[in-house]
């Protein structure tokens, strides 16, 4: 997975300090999505997701502490939170971290450092991604040690390969995927490659998992970009 399939949602509403890390973040490779205020980032998240949010504190209608509450008991309770803030006492920093953030970075931030620890969070929450046994969203489960899919506790019989996509894709849900990283990750094949095998498989699977929005979840082509299996 390349930085630039990564999507960094930045909470800022300090326009200049946005217009900075924003700056960062794009010539680092990253895709950024910029929100100025908690009410916003609510009501465009479910839209899109991120992969990580970078959240700073002292935010006009509601605190940081308070959107970061939210996220850890909403349905995205996983989602890595990196703070920025010029509120730098320990206490400050004991709370943050205690309420859920995954990382703690001190104003003026610094272009090296930040994306230093955005890529250590990033390695993190993708090991412990792979250590997990068991996959759930919604109605839909995936059995690491077993290599099983189930739908609401039926079986779905899936072959090593289509269970290896789904396994993909449900853990990068809401995000588009490209053919090109679905080559190169899933079936390890040069991105220069042309086949149809990815349609063909996305179209099997799409099938078998009934990803076709009985089950709450849809597995949408997205023009000349890949796919997205998203909420509906």
């Amino acid at each position: 997975m390349t930085t630039s399939e990564l999507v960094i949602g930045l909470l800022e509403d300090d326009a200049d300090q946005a217009s900075l890390i924003e700056t960062w973040l794009l010539e680092a490779g990253y895709v950024t999505r910029l929100f100025r205020s908690a009410a916003e980032f609510r009501r465009r998240l479910g839209a899109g997701a991120v992969d990580l949010l970078l959240l700073d504190w002292g935010l006009p209608e509601s605190s940081g502490i308070e959107v970061l509450h939210s996220l850890r008991t909403s349905s995205h309770p996983t989602l890595p939170v990196i703070f920025i803030t010029a509120r730098v006492r320990e206490e400050d920093i004991v709370q943050g971290l205690n309420s859920g953030a995954d990382d703690y970075v001190s104003k003026p931030a610094k272009k090296a450092e930040l994306l230093a620890r955005i890529a250590a969070v990033l390695r993190r929450r993708g090991a412990e991604a792979e250590k997990m046994d068991t996959l759930v969203l919604g109605v839909y489960v995936f059995d690491l040690l077993r290599r099983v899919a189930s739908i609401a506790g039926r079986e779905v019989e899936l072959t090593n390969r289509e269970f290896d996509l789904a396994l993909y894709l449900f853990r990068r849900q809401g995000r588009i995927v490209s053919r090109n990283s679905l080559l190169e990750d899933v079936w390890n094949l040069s991105a220069e490659v042309s086949t149809r095998t990815v349609d063909t498989h996305i179209s099997r699977l799409r099938k078998k998992l009934e990803l076709d929005d009985q089950h709450g979840w849809r597995l949408a082509a997205i023009y000349q970009h890949g796919y997205r299996l998203e909420p509906i």
